[in-house]
């Protein structure tokens, strides 16, 4: 059971990110068209990191045990320390770890691919630590959430065609799927392959109206079910201390 009011919170993250490259693109200028210094200024996503830390606040986690602003690195296998967005540290125990990641065009290729080998490694080399004993000897194991943004428009939406040089792709890719669906792909089969807890998709165009801000493709990526999947391994945390 997710607090009330969440809905509105969902929706005052999107505006934020949108608000949020506006306001560095206009301070980059005009010398920047294609949006890059806009895109990589950060901070667009700050907006989930307050509606994650408003939710384990709600779930009875005391400030002291979440972190949005700093000390968010944790030790990994294959690289020394990867930092995270929202990470929770509650009495000496890693409860989550949660990254919040976007995708504006016009360069969907290119980010996609980026962002796919970006989820699989942080997942690949935070649960080889988890496994070595990084986080503690008989440590619980960790909720891990990765939200995604992606902008709703033509280039986001259109079918892409893929190369089969030499072996055939799976067919849901052979059906020619945009990179929203590819996203949508994406995330289904991260956390049905249990790399991550609770995977969410949004889609939003900068020109949305204040009805209508954002839309899910996919039930089974739903903001609600993020959430409330995050909520449900706090709680049960916190109720077996009690």
């Amino acid at each position: 059971m997710l607090p009330s009011g969440y809905e509105d919170r969902v929706s005052e993250a999107v505006r934020h990110y949108w608000s949020t490259l506006r306001r560095q693109a206009s301070q980059v200028g005009e010398g920047d068209r294609g949006g890059r210094a806009a895109v990589t200024g950060g901070r667009q996503m700050d907006g989930f990191a307050a509606l994650v830390t408003w939710l384990l606040r709600e779930c009875g986690l005391p400030p002291e045990s979440i972190y949005d602003r700093q000390r968010r690195e944790l030790p990994g296998f294959f690289r020394p320390t990867k930092e995270w967005d929202v990470l929770v540290v509650h009495r000496q125990q890693l409860l989550a770890a949660v990254e919040f990641k976007s995708q504006k065009g016009p360069s969907f290729g290119n980010n996609y691919n980026n962002r796919t080998e970006e989820a699989l490694g942080s997942a690949t080399d935070l649960w080889t630590a988890y496994r070595e004993g990084a986080f503690g000897k008989g440590a619980v194991r960790p909720w891990l959430g990765w939200l995604m943004l992606v902008e709703d428009a033509d280039g986001s939406r259109r079918p892409v065609s893929v190369s089969e040089s030499h072996f055939s792709v799976f067919p849901e890719f052979a059906e020619r799927p945009s990179y929203a669906k590819r996203y949508e792909l994406l995330l289904s089969k991260l956390r049905r392959e249990r790399m991550y807890d609770g995977t969410a998709l949004l889609l939003s165009s900068m020109d949305s109206c204040e009805e209508n801000i954002y839309s899910e493709p996919s039930d089974e990526l739903s903001i609600r079910r993020f959430l409330a999947a995050l909520a449900g391994h706090v709680r049960g945390f916190l109720d077996g201390e009690q």
